[in-house]
């Protein structure tokens, strides 16, 4: 990757925020413990998970592997914020930043593929009920997740290539606190005409895909729920779903926010807040939202309660 004068690119300058040196420690505060939180719940609920017997299923197989995913992409993203909310220079070199962009995006896609995994076992668990041992087999968890970890690699990876492939002969200096390929794009001299097109077509399908997977899966888990002849029964089938479904309807509202929203410099700002929800606020609602509305997870955190204290 060249400068516009032919000269190297060894880094970049991370902007922030706008309002970031006025509330810079205020801010610092908050992210650190959002941070630590989201670190404690999600390491809590692989252990939780790995120590009790009653959450050996395929849909804690995936709830531990979706907590694993917010633990690394968050971490891409929050140490190297935190540490420019109180250091005067935000530069951070151009290995630095390939690599944040390429363990945030990989992460990112895992997490879509994640969830739209989960709805197919709730799909198969409650209209298929029958089946579920054989069709959610472990070969085939294992698949499942594997395949997200390809894909949101794959994903990853041409998005990055193609992203620092380009030459910087305007500035150097992000206007984000991290380095995600739309504003990157952005501050190139070259022609980003495929950089668009890769994004639009990689960020599209994988939305598309995962999101047209969620919903067919809850169309028919609905219309099995309404099939139960009790309200005892439908309401105790829905509350399996409630999890994930509130996880599902945060996930993608803040993603088609950050990128199906036309971008210009007035919705730079709006983009920041919705990357800090999506990269940082997500990834501790998510043990909690597991954790809150699971009737399993309350019992295993009780009994672990109980073991200890």
């Amino acid at each position: 990757m060249t400068h516009g004068n032919g000269t190297e690119v060894t880094e970049f300058f991370l902007l922030g925020f706008s309002a970031q040196h006025r509330f810079r420690h205020v801010l610092f505060i908050v992210f650190l413990l959002i941070y630590v939180t989201s670190m404690v719940g999600n390491i809590g609920m692989i252990l939780l998970i790995k120590a009790d017997s009653r959450l050996q299923t395929p849909m804690y197989f995936f709830l531990q592997n979706l907590a694993f995913v917010d633990i690394c992409y968050t971490t891409a993203i929050t140490p190297k914020t935190l540490q420019n909310l109180i250091l005067e220079n935000k530069s951070i070199s151009l290995m630095g930043c390939v690599m944040q962009g390429w363990v945030y995006g990989t992460f990112a896609t895992n997490d879509c593929y994640l969830l739209a995994a989960m709805a197919v076992d709730r799909y198969v668990a409650i209209c298929k009920p029958l089946h579920y041992s054989t069709v959610m087999s472990r070969t085939v968890c294992i698949q499942l997740v594997a395949g997200s970890y390809v894909i949101g690699s794959i994903n990853s990876s041409i998005h990055t290539g193609f992203t620092f492939s380009l030459s910087f002969c305007k500035s150097h200096t992000i206007n984000h606190f991290f380095c995600d390929a739309v504003p990157i794009i952005a501050i190139s001299c070259s022609d980003i005409g495929i950089n668009l097109m890769l994004l639009v077509v990689f960020v599209g399908f994988n939305l598309t895909f995962t999101m047209s997977v969620v919903i067919f899966s809850y169309i028919y888990i609905l219309a099995s729920i309404l099939k139960v002849p009790s309200t005892a029964g439908r309401k105790k089938a829905f509350s399996t779903c409630t999890s994930h479904l509130t996880a599902v309807t945060i996930f993608y509202g803040t993603f088609f926010y950050m990128y199906l929203q036309p971008h210009s410099n007035n919705s730079q700002e709006p983009m920041k807040v919705a990357s800090i929800f999506y990269g940082i606020v997500i990834p501790m609602l998510n043990p909690l939202i597991y954790s809150l509305r699971n009737k399993e997870v309350k019992e295993a955190l009780k009994a672990v309660g109980n073991k200890f204290f």
